[in-house]
């Protein structure tokens, strides 16, 4: 979020949480190859485990051997027989609002000193990237994997974790089907750099009720509810 004096003219970005960068796109944690440094050491005791992307996971039931889902990327231990692998799911923050084709264009053609103001107004959305993308993508996969014995890394950011409910977790990986790894920024040096925050090991039903993020109401206030809206409906009739 960025906000512009009215003394000066000045951009800068807002100050504390709300000026935080976020993570918009994949890409960014690709970053060095930190990211599967770190998650091959955690589950697979391996500092350079082999990337292999886009595996096709389930076969449509009607159809001739077609691929209808894939796990985006797989890390396997090199040399190992048999394989030695874990599963790793990349999840970025969706934005609400204008597209960001303007602002790269103003960025282009900027040659003032400092930042130029945004040109479009958009916000992170994590409610469509958590229950709505990531979530069914968990649900489609970690049960498959886990009778398989293998894991499922998940990484985000360390704002998209705190849009999370909190999840339950468990002590050690042997217990876990997913392990959250999350990732902050450091701003000290010229350019941000990636860096690890936290490991939080949870089971799947513990990352489902995170990612709703929310507390079923009693039969008696969902209730109240629909009497409030028919109240309305009648009132329009």
């Amino acid at each position: 979020m960025y906000v512009r004096s009215r003394a000066t003219g000045d951009v800068l970005r807002a100050p504390g949480d709300e000026g935080r960068l976020r993570t918009v796109c994949p890409k960014r944690f690709d970053e060095d190859g930190l990211l599967r440094r770190w998650v091959g050491e955690t589950l697979l005791g391996c500092h350079s485990p082999v990337i292999v992307r886009e595996v096709g996971f389930l076969t449509g039931a009607v159809s001739d051997g077609d691929e209808v889902s894939r796990i985006d990327e797989v890390l396997v231990v090199p040399g190992e027989e048999p394989l030695k692998w874990c599963a790793l799911e990349v999840q970025a923050v969706y934005f609400q609002g204008s597209a960001m084709a303007p602002d790269f264009r103003a960025l282009a053609q900027w040659s003032g000193e400092g930042l130029p103001f945004p040109v479009g107004n958009r916000r992170p959305d994590y409610r469509s990237s958590g229950p709505k993308r990531l979530m069914p993508q968990l649900q489609v996969k970690v049960p498959s994997l886990r009778r398989w014995g293998k894991k499922m890394a998940v990484a985000v950011d360390t704002d998209f974790f705190a849009a999370l409910a909190p999840m339950r977790g468990v002590e050690d990986v042997s217990n876990c089907d997913i392990a959250w790894f999350v990732v902050g920024y450091d701003e000290s040096g010229g350019s941000p750099r990636l860096v690890p925050d936290r490991v939080h090991l949870t089971t799947l039903e513990q990352a489902v009720e995170g990612l709703t993020a929310g507390v079923p109401l009693s039969l008696e206030a969902f209730e109240e509810r629909i009497r409030a809206k028919l109240a309305r409906l009648g009132e329009q009739r």
